[in-house]
């Protein structure tokens, strides 16, 4: 959805500053307001901004924050060196998000982000892209709003109802991270 000047002006309070490059508002919160946006891969200065989704609400930022330093990035790529197959799907995911803003405008880079396609670096950059595509899209990001959503308390405010839960897709806090 194209940005309307409120929703830029939200955007603005959200991250203390004059949002950049904004293309789209990619997901809305429950409670209406914006969380992530599409960005452009370039910026109106020319400088390169390869992260095509930002996540934007302070709900969402916060609790993407304390997720790292509970040290669930270690853990998810401790499975993507043991699982083929979740490895293969973070792979797509990567190639995804690669077409996706390529088709906007080709930076000439396979750098997509977050780490993909091989480390898991920032869930800010999952979660941004996980509620962007869809709780489907790709196995970590969905893991990661699921742990957002039951970690933080954010089911059904900053985080869809409906969202899988951590025991639908059979985790739990405890393995996900040392300090949860």
């Amino acid at each position: 959805m194209t940005p309307t000047p409120e929703d830029l002006a939200t955007v603005a309070q959200q991250l203390g500053r004059a949002p950049r490059g904004v293309l789209e508002v990619s997901y809305r919160t429950p409670d209406g307001q914006p969380a992530v946006v599409k960005t452009a891969p370039r910026l109106d200065d020319g400088t390169p901004f390869p992260t095509l989704y930002y996540l934007t609400d302070p709900r969402l930022t916060a609790e993407a924050s304390r997720l790292e330093v509970a040290q669930v990035m270690k853990w998810m790529e401790r499975r993507l060196a043991q699982d083929h197959d979740l490895a293969q799907d973070y792979r797509n995911a990567h190639e995804h998000y690669l077409r996706e803003r390529n088709a906007i405008e080709d930076l000439g880079t396979d750098f997509s982000g977050g780490g993909m396609p091989d480390r898991v670096k920032c869930l800010h950059v999952l979660i941004a892209y996980a509620l962007a595509e869809g709780p489907q899209h790709f196995r970590l990001g969905t893991e990661a709003v699921a742990l957002a959503a039951e970690h933080g308390n954010l089911r059904g405010t900053a985080i869809p109802a409906d969202w899988p839960t951590l025991e639908q897709l059979g985790i739990t806090l405890d393995e996900a991270g040392e300090d949860l």
